[in-house]
């Protein structure tokens, strides 16, 4: 062992870090992983980092207790790492910068991050000056080193507009107590800044002091209300440095740089976290929790930097997160998730020859709710020539948290919706929809890898699952390993296959795709434009999945939602492990025995029951074994709304004014208190009279 090589003994985690990780599920790992890569040395590789810097971002702590985050620029080679456990900096002091007495008081505990903004490379560094000589550089000393990834960095190319030991002459720093104009512009504008937060050093000074972190994101993703800030916390690297200090010492010191004037803008506050189930941070895109910045006092340091720097590249991490205002918005939305709402058709794409996708807008500019991949929507249209509205039920082909829903229709010869969606429905009609739902739905964070199988145009669920796995896995760093197969008759008739095949190509190994045709031409190529003829069966599945415990998802015309089902049957795969998309007669039957709800579940019908239809006056009697109660209700010409007739969509939800009901089919769609879906339940056992609000 290096005699500077950390004790192994002591965690590198204080215990508000190591309270946050436990809270992630993340302790063990992360105390193992940090063990390795937190160092009280520098490698070499950071030295000869932090000497090509021309700027470096600075943490500290002042007399009053406050902290505060600077940035401290020269021309690269203005800091030197003389030993390994050594930094020095020889920088110019900027006028009314906190940062110039923490700097020169011996043993001041000071945060430091390099960040290359050209590479997104950034490393951090938590010192103490030692022996601080006026006019000579800066001696730091290094308590923790340790490197960090480049997520949510977006890059710039900087531009010194003066030499940086010139101090440009202009205004005297301004003192705020309340954020002003210009202040409220860029952070408004912002895409980035910096933060600051310490704990006073006690027990163990190694891993308590000062720490200093990057944020980033699309700009608005810092939210502004008077002197109150709140800011989305992302996935990171699980450290937890900056909101383990704010659990134990709720204090921040924020900078935002205005990178085309080189004016600074810094705050100094108190912070409060707001946890993973707080509305705020499930409204927002990409956030796992948030804090909220309450500001005590800033200052503006004018031309403060010598350099200015040209936006490059947003990070692609921070391309799939959200805004606030779009938060807002789903706030608000979600308010009406039980309600239709008036959505038009943005975009038509002919697929093939069969299918095309129908993409949705809401009429009215408001958000559209993000949904779970896999999940439906319920459609509501009024075919030319007709008084009456028809309901249907589509999957959702689009990921969650795209801009728009997509529908992916296949023409049936005997389907009159998809006939009129086909022929005449067009860019900017409009069609009512309620918010998508359903139970059948991925979990990308499962470490358990998924077996996506799809006939037809079940491929649409499957389309928006591999959509959802990849895009987890650039912003979780982890993608959950998925094989989806597509068996379709010809090419002319299959969907997605080129989306598909760069998606999986896309996925360093991650995500697989095959596709099987029963039919294939003589100008197919296999390898090239099919991986497989025929129909997929258990050997298949042999051939190609490594032995594994995997969670199979269905999804196709009924027949081959059946044959899939029984094939898993034969190799062993319990039922608990097998998911199907269930739209009317697609239902597949599962084994009696097997663990699945309908089974477990009993059905216990009444006998000899009125049936009363509150609104419209109808009555009658009903016996055990007769219809369901959407069908009694169409028997009196009555028209309540219903779509898939098996309990999945929930259309067909009616109030029940008296009596219980019990179900043949058990639905898997939620319904509001006091209501029931009428497509699959009749009345209850104990039941005389059973009012519904029909």
């Amino acid at each position: 062992m290096m005699e500077n090589e950390q004790n192994n003994s002591s965690s590198p985690f204080h215990s508000g870090e190591q309270k946050l990780q436990s809270r992630a599920g993340k302790r063990d790992a992360m105390e193992k992983f940090g063990r390795r890569v937190i160092r009280n040395y520098l490698p070499q590789q950071h030295r000869e980092f932090y000497a090509q810097l021309p700027f470096i971002v600075a943490g500290c702590v002042d007399e009053k207790g406050d902290t505060w985050a600077s940035l401290l620029a020269g021309k690269p080679g203005f800091i030197q790492s003389p030993e390994a456990t050594l930094l020095s900096v020889q920088h110019s002091p900027i006028k009314g910068d906190p940062i110039n007495k923490a700097l020169a008081s011996d043993g001041a505990p000071i945060g430091l991050l390099g960040i290359e903004l050209s590479s997104r490379r950034r490393n951090r560094v938590n010192a103490r000056v030692q022996k601080p000589v006026s006019g000579q550089p800066v001696q730091l000393a290094v308590d923790q080193a340790f490197g960090n990834c480049p997520q949510y960095i977006q890059t710039r190319a900087l531009h010194f507009y003066r030499e940086p030991s010139i101090q440009e002459i202009g205004e005297e720093p301004l003192q705020l107590t309340e954020l002003d104009d210009d202040a409220n512009r860029l952070i408004d504008n912002a895409d980035t800044f910096f933060v600051s937060s310490f704990i006073s050093a006690k027990n163990n000074p190694q891993v308590e002091g000062v720490d200093v972190s990057h944020r980033g994101g699309l700009p608005g993703f810092v939210k502004r209300q008077n002197n109150t800030l709140t800011i989305p916390d992302y996935v990171g690297n699980f450290h937890f440095n900056t909101l383990g200090n704010f659990l134990l010492n709720p204090k921040a010191g924020l900078v935002f740089t205005d990178f085309q004037s080189g004016d600074v803008l810094m705050l100094t506050g108190s912070v409060e976290i707001l946890w993973e189930d707080h509305p705020e941070v499930q409204a927002f895109n990409g956030a796992e929790r948030a804090w909220r910045f309450t500001m005590k006092k800033a200052l503006w340091l004018k031309k403060a930097l010598p350099f200015t720097a040209s936006l490059d590249q947003y990070s692609p991490n921070s391309v799939i997160t959200g805004s606030w205002s779009e938060a807002q918005r789903l706030i608000k939305a979600q308010r009406q998730r039980q309600q239709w709402q008036p959505l038009r058709v943005s975009k038509i794409v002919e697929e093939s020859a069969m299918i095309k996708s129908f993409y949705l807008q809401h009429s009215a500019g408001r958000a559209l709710l993000p949904f779970e991949a896999g999940q439906h929507l319920t459609i509501k249209v009024t075919p030319d020539g007709s008084n009456k509205s028809v309901i249907r039920t589509y999957t959702v082909s689009s990921a969650p948290h795209d801009e728009n829903y997509r529908l992916s229709v296949k023409r049936e010869d005997a389907g009159y919706i998809s006939k009129y969606l086909h022929e005449t429905l067009k860019v900017g009609d409009l069609i009512e929809a309620t918010y998508p739902k359903g139970d059948f739905f991925i979990d990308a964070s499962i470490k358990r890898p998924a077996v996506l199988l799809a006939g037809g145009i079940g491929i649409t669920p499957m389309k928006s699952m591999g959509e959802h796995i990849a895009r987890e896995g650039l912003r979780t760093r982890y993608t959950r390993p998925t094989y989806i197969f597509h068996s379709s008759r010809t090419s002319e008739e299959r969907v997605f296959y080129q989306e598909l095949t760069s998606l999986a190509s896309a996925s360093a190994g991650n995500i697989q795709f095959y596709s099987f045709l029963s039919q294939p031409t003589a100008d197919d190529k296999p390898g090239q434009d099919y991986n497989g003829s025929g129909r997929l069966s258990a050997d298949v599945f042999r051939q190609i999945l490594p032995l594994d415990d995997y969670d199979f998802y269905l999804c196709g015309p009924s027949g081959f939602m059946q044959s899939m089902y029984d094939e898993l049957m034969t190799l062993g795969i319990r039922d608990e492990r097998i998911f199907a998309e269930a739209f009317g007669p697609s239902t597949i039957r599962r084994h009696i025995g097997q663990n699945n709800v309908a089974a477990k579940t009993p059905i216990e019908e009444g006998d000899d029951v009125i049936v009363k239809f509150k609104v419209s006056g109808f009555e009658q009697r009903w016996s055990k074994g007769e219809d369901v109660l959407l069908e009694v209700a169409e028997a009196h010409g009555l028209e309540p709304e219903f779509s898939c007739r098996n309990g999945v969509c929930g259309s067909c939800a009616v109030k029940v004014e008296s009596g219980e009901v019990a179900y043949r089919t058990q639905p898997t769609a939620s319904v509001n208190s006091g209501e029931v879906l009428i497509c699959c339940a009749v009345p209850a056992k104990g039941t005389k009279t059973l009012e519904l609000a029909l």
